[in-house]
């Protein structure tokens, strides 16, 4: 039986995926008293692309977690493999600042993996309640949230500050009314699927005019392999039947891939995302702050979201830790300089406006992206310093890098 919520908590995190289990670990190893609560059960799955890029990677070799990733079978992931057209270019993952691999996990592993390091830490972790309110101050300032149990019974609790990293249709975005300031112009629809026994070929990511492919390997020998295109043509043809318009757009991105999966079973059922535009929100306010999707959305098809989740959790840590306004600000403010290149790279790819020519050069800026960015977490191990000149000064996806 579990015991009785605190009365007060130094930080409250709504939310238990990847950005606010790691949030509330790097809160509770700072000494600070924590609630995690999240309404799915857990150890849940989630609709994901699962990739890490090496910033994410870093973030796990820096909190001591990827040996648990790698012992819960999660293949190491050698090279990524570019495939333009019928040109392939393959960029094997360079050794460098103690990452000699890339890996995606799957989310019933990596979610847990990072609750149970913040249940370690000293956070209490609660799966099952949902969030039926925010408690404010007389001058509305957010002092605490309303927890709603699973037999519709009420608990209010009291904190020194909310944190909403409670995805893409945050309800604490909502009930503090943070306000969209940078949006994308365009957005894909994907349908994922995951298939047996295909092997681990490294990253493959599959480019043709307005489609792209990506085969992943994760765990339990199984590859995520999806297909995505325009938004516009997913809701034309494909939403009606996934598995039909997911064949078709594999057979004209990777046509031998297609034929190694004609006569194969799903080891899962096909899944879609329709699509939605990128986006930034005011992250930071009176009592309460917003990390991952909640925050800060990239479409799915440069498959950074979960590296950037890991990165703004030490953030926001940090911010929270300073324990002013001021610092809040620095946060989003340092997440913005971050992901400005990221987001505006991903919203051109996701828009299919390119030829495999002009492709290239945008995966290429990725790659310089991505480095500017392992660069600033590994000044998180010292003094926090203002991000490298040129950092977010790109923009995202599944890049050209060597990881």
């Amino acid at each position: 039986m579990e015991t009785p919520l605190n009365e007060r908590y130094d930080a409250i995190v709504v939310g238990a995926r990847c950005a606010g289990a790691a949030t509330a670990m790097l809160l509770a190893r700072r000494g600070m008293t924590v609630l995690l609560f999240d309404r799915d059960r857990r150890g849940a799955d989630t609709l994901s692309t699962l990739a890490l890029m090496r910033a994410g990677v870093l973030q796990l070799r820096r909190w001591e977690l990827l040996d648990q990733i790698r012992a819960a079978g999660t293949p190491a992931i050698r090279s990524s493999s570019f495939v333009y057209g019928d040109e392939m270019v393959t960029v094997p993952i360079k050794s460098r600042d103690g990452v000699d691999a890339l890996y995606a996990p799957r989310r019933t592993v990596l979610d847990r993996v990072l609750a149970d390091a913040a249940s370690a830490a000293g956070a209490d972790v609660r799966f099952g309640p949902r969030l039926a309110d925010l408690i404010r101050s007389p001058d509305g300032r957010a002092i605490g949230v309303v927890l709603e149990e699973r037999d519709r019974s009420l608990h209010s609790v009291r904190a020194g500050i909310v944190i909403g990293a409670d995805g893409l249709r945050s309800t604490v975005a909502r009930k503090v009314d943070a306000g969209i300031y940078r949006q994308g112009r365009h957005a894909c629809g994907v349908v994922y699927a995951f298939w047996r026994g295909l092997g681990n070929a490294g990253n493959r990511w599959h480019y043709r005019p307005g489609i792209s492919v990506g085969a992943i390997p994760t765990n339990d020998d199984d590859t995520c392999v999806f297909a995505a295109t325009t938004s516009a043509r997913f809701q034309d043809e494909i939403r009606v039947d996934l598995e039909a318009g997911y064949r078709r757009v594999l057979s004209e991105c990777a046509p031998g891939l297609a034929r190694e999966l004609a006569a194969v079973v799903p080891s899962e059922r096909f899944r879609g995302f329709p699509g939605q535009p990128g986006l930034m929100r005011q992250s930071h306010g009176p009592g309460w702050a917003l990390v991952g999707d909640a925050g800060y959305f990239k479409d799915p098809i440069t498959a950074h979201g979960i590296s950037d989740a890991l990165r703004d959790a030490e953030l926001l840590a940090r911010a929270v830790e300073q324990g002013s306004d001021r610092a809040l600000a620095g946060y989003q403010s340092t997440r913005d300089q971050l992901s400005r290149e990221l987001f505006e790279l991903t919203d051109a790819i996701a828009g299919f406006e390119w030829d495999l020519e002009g492709l290239k050069p945008l995966h290429l800026n990725l790659s310089k992206t991505m480095n500017d960015e392992v660069e600033a977490l590994l000044g998180f191990d010292g003094p926090m310093e203002p991000p490298p000149t040129g950092a977010g000064s790109r923009s995202a996806g599944a890049g050209r890098s060597t990881g």
